[in-house]
């Protein structure tokens, strides 16, 4: 049997996946990537399309998401995907998220550099048009967010590795082992320098010692989306609530919000049992994406509560007006997460290969800022 022979193999199509096998083709490397499904299904396709910088934890992780939005935005520039810098609101309606807000753009800098600071409520509903004015006291403005759509930005991603830099992209293509340096697939058998497993979700096939000691558990989580918005109308800024400020990392360290903690706790019961934090964000073509439960657990059943996304669509209207709030799409998602802090895994299971994975909900905002990383070690 003929054996393929390349510089490195990626395993996996998902946006680790895919921004691994950017790094090593921006590093003169021959490339190929096999991915099982025939087109991406799963976390990267399910997602808000937010470019997140500012909610990433302080230092090395907010720099890596920045890293992460300026190639996107030259992936932007070079093919025309859709990548809208529209920045983010997180809203404040009540005075212990007002003072959590107020706390973290005073005490980081790298945020206030560029760009981040408080707003008045009157000139947050000018930002954001579906911004609610009724009980909002300020708001946080943040420039550094960019939107993109992930349906439609994945399989543009896939087709800018192979065009620009001649990425073989093999969708449909399983692989069954790994015994480096070869690779064994439905495509026949491959020989590389560097492989790269990429899996995702998918993290109990190949070196599942690896995984079964890595902490990883899976994050299950409930989304819904409008249809088209009328006549153009355009969200503008992505916009946040309260809960959103005990959801993310860049917050962890404000005294204030252990006060925010315990009131949410108290009044809102459900959505900290649940996980749930709300975010909106919009499609290339209008569409408004609206989430998020997070349910953590090795194996998850594959129902959808409709009280949780009546507890999410709830909260939504306390903050945000749409012109038309009809829900056309409701779905899952299912990604790796690790639960002790670290914001991914890297580990090298044998000469020549290395596992990337948990990057949880951030995959969007972290890949191609970690692939460099990893490529450069």
């Amino acid at each position: 049997m003929a054996i393929n022979h390349v510089d490195t193999v990626v395993v996996g199509g998902g946006i680790v996946g895919l921004a691994h096998a950017l790094a090593a083709a921006r590093r003169g490397d021959r490339v190929v990537l096999f991915e099982r499904d025939e087109h991406a299904v799963g976390a990267s396709i399910r997602n808000f399309g937010m470019i997140w910088a500012v909610g990433q934890q302080r230092g090395a992780i907010y720099q890596r998401a920045l890293r992460s939005r300026d190639i996107w935005q030259e992936i932007s520039a070079k093919t025309g995907l859709w990548a809208a810098p529209t920045g983010s609101l997180h809203l404040a309606q009540r005075p212990d998220e007002l003072a959590v807000l107020e706390e973290f753009v005073a005490t980081t800098a790298p945020a206030r550099e560029r760009g981040t600071t408080m707003i008045t409520a009157a000139e947050a509903v000018k930002r954001g048009r579906a911004v609610r004015e009724e009980g909002l006291i300020g708001a946080m403005w943040s420039p550094t967010e960019v939107n993109v759509d992930p349906r439609q930005a994945i399989p543009a991603v896939a087709g800018y590795l192979a065009e620009e830099y001649g990425v073989d992209v093999r969708f449909g293509t399983a692989v069954r082992g790994i015994a480096a340096p070869t690779v064994s697939t439905t495509a026949g058998e491959w020989r590389a320098d560097r492989i790269l497993v990429c899996s995702g979700n998918d993290f109990a096939t190949l070196y599942p010692e690896v995984f079964a000691a890595s902490g990883l558990v899976r994050c299950k989580l409930q989304m819904l989306r409008t249809g088209v918005q009328p006549d153009g109308w355009q969200l503008g800024p992505m916009l946040c609530g309260g809960l959103t400020l005990l959801h993310y990392a860049a917050f962890e360290d404000c005294t204030a919000r252990a006060a925010l903690d315990a009131r949410m706790r108290e009044e809102l019961p459900f959505h900290r049992e649940h996980g749930i934090h709300v975010l909106l964000s919009q499609t290339a073509d209008g569409r408004l994406t609206i989430g998020d439960s997070h349910a953590y657990a090795a194996t998850h059943d594959p129902f959808a509560s409709e009280e949780i996304n009546e507890a999410i669509t709830t909260y939504l209207r306390g903050f945000a007006r749409l012109p038309d709030p009809r829900i056309t799409e409701r779905w899952t998602g299912c990604y790796p997460s690790l639960r002790d802090g670290r914001t991914e895994l890297v580990v090298d299971p044998e000469p020549g290969v290395t596992v990337v994975n948990g990057v949880g909900g951030a995959g969007m905002t972290l890949s191609f800022g970690l692939a460099e990383e990893v490529l450069a070690r």
